[in-house]
């Protein structure tokens, strides 16, 4: 792909070439990316995935990456970050943001807004289009409970909105992890409430998420599913496994169900230490630990 050519068809838009992701991840790992892509507009978003396609050329979206691993490969083809397609609007209940609005964001809106409904996801840190992707909850909430409609780019470059029940969610899961389509906006049905005691429980949850998980280090959340019948960070904590380090990264001291970069820490090491937990915990207690981050590249 010439450079030049890719400048000239894009001229309106930010891109990079052979960038380093690092940067823009939260475990602040990751290889570089062949052609990185910051759309401001829903309308660059569609001429590059329909540019891609035309050209079958591989397409990564991201938004803020905060639940993904890129390997130290790096990301061939196109990497899209929809970070500036941020914006939100409220009609009566209903808040329709964009993909690239993060979920903290999105909560403090409905906060001044006096919307109750979303405060679980107030201490999440990934981006709407990512939370919709992973159907993303804490603390007995899931996004599944508000969401109300998601449009969608589809593989053949359409716009395409699905009602809640069409949108395939589960835990951590929807439809959107496979057959190409790429959430764009959302639009979640809230109730009113009483703004103090919203804020009260905002505030609650965010303590609960600080003396419980290692916010003051670079992960990227929680790595695995929660087992049935189980809870991951006991079973790894009964394996002798907390505190364990392979290079760079670290089984948290505070929560073993996340692994947190203490010290310039690389995708292989993040990507050595899963495999580590996971065959520990195989052969001690017969469970299969299934991540919950999505590994790229």
């Amino acid at each position: 792909m010439n450079k030049e050519e890719l400048k000239k068809e894009f001229w309106d838009c930010q891109i990079l070439f052979n960038e380093s992701l690092n940067k823009f991840t939260y475990t602040l790992t990751g290889g570089r990316g062949e052609i990185v892509f910051f759309p401001d507009t829903l309308e660059q978003l569609e001429h590059i995935v329909s540019y891609a396609n035309g050209h079958d050329i591989p397409l990564t979206i991201l938004g803020r990456a905060s639940n993904v691993i890129i390997k130290d490969s790096g990301l061939e083809g196109f990497v899209v970050f929809t970070n500036h397609l941020n914006s939100y609007t409220l009609q009566g209940t209903t808040i329709t943001a964009q993909a690239g609005a993060s979920l903290k964001k999105i909560c403090e809106y409905a906060y001044i807004s006096s919307l109750t409904g979303l405060e679980f996801a107030s201490g999440i840190p990934g981006s709407l289009g990512g939370g919709v992707y992973m159907n993303a909850g804490a603390y007995g909430g899931e996004l599944k409970d508000v969401i109300e409609s998601v449009t969608v780019i589809t593989a053949q470059g359409q716009l395409k909105k699905y009602d809640r029940e069409e949108c395939g969610f589960d835990y951590r899961t929807s439809r959107f992890q496979s057959g190409g389509e790429i959430v764009i906006e959302c639009s979640l049905n809230l109730k009113v409430g009483n703004s103090h005691l919203i804020k009260e429980r905002m505030e609650q949850l965010m303590y609960l998420r600080r003396s419980r998980q290692p916010l003051e280090y670079p992960s990227c959340g929680s790595v695995f599913k929660r087992p049935e019948g189980h809870f991951t960070g006991k079973l790894i904590q009964d394996a002798n496994l907390q505190g364990y380090k392979i290079g760079g990264a670290m089984i948290s001291t505070k929560h073993a169900g996340f692994i947190v970069n203490v010290d310039n820490a690389t995708a292989t090491n993040y990507l050595e230490l899963i495999d580590l937990i996971q065959n520990r915990i195989k052969k001690e207690n017969d469970v299969e630990l299934v991540m919950e981050v999505k590994v790229l590249g």
